[in-house]
């Protein structure tokens, strides 16, 4: 077993070497839903806590509107806990080192309805092996969690109208899991 409270002087990748701060999650790990992205950014890695950039806005803004929840009534986590060099897709390496930490994270939630946002997060917690494109909004039972994945509002925020409103789908299958 991994001792989450050592997340915070991780030094297990070279990713420590260029991070600012650990981005470890932010929420309770009691909370009803876990939403898992993949990577912090700029903002994160200077904040220190998940999507609270552009990302974040627009995440949480859809999260209200469609789900009724706001940040404070999720944990938020991402795969890998520090910054890609300019915000990168991060390899297949650094998964796996910050693997252990998100199971342990994942393990210990109290979370009954996971959200993986984008390709990263949903190859990761999900294992699906195609494109969000194909998989996005598909329901997925791991364990006693029901989980789905959506678009990363990153892509949402390139993509416009459109991908948003693929994301509204996706969290109104959420919706429906959670208000069954």
């Amino acid at each position: 077993m991994i001792d989450l409270a050592e997340l915070p002087t991780c030094t297990k990748c070279a990713l420590s070497l260029t991070r600012q701060r650990v981005v470890v999650g932010s929420g309770s790990l009691e909370s009803m839903l876990t939403i898992v992205g993949e990577a912090p950014g700029k903002t994160e890695d200077e904040g220190g806590e998940a999507f609270i950039g552009r990302s974040g806005r627009l995440l949480f803004q859809l999260v209200l509107e469609e789900l009724d929840m706001t940040r404070e009534q999720c944990f938020v986590t991402n795969v890998v806990k520090c910054r890609p060099p300019a915000n990168r897709t991060p390899r297949p390496s650094e998964i796996a080192t910050c693997q252990p930490w998100l199971e342990e994270q994942l393990r210990v939630s109290r979370a009954r309805f996971l959200l993986a946002l984008g390709n990263t997060a949903a190859r990761a917690v999900l294992g699906f092996t195609e494109g969000i494109g194909a998989t996005h909004g598909r329901v997925v039972t791991l364990g006693t969690v029901q989980a789905l994945a959506t678009y990363h509002p990153a892509a949402a925020l390139r993509g416009g109208p459109s991908v948003v409103d693929v994301m509204r789908r996706d969290l109104a299958v959420l919706k429906k899991l959670l208000d069954p």
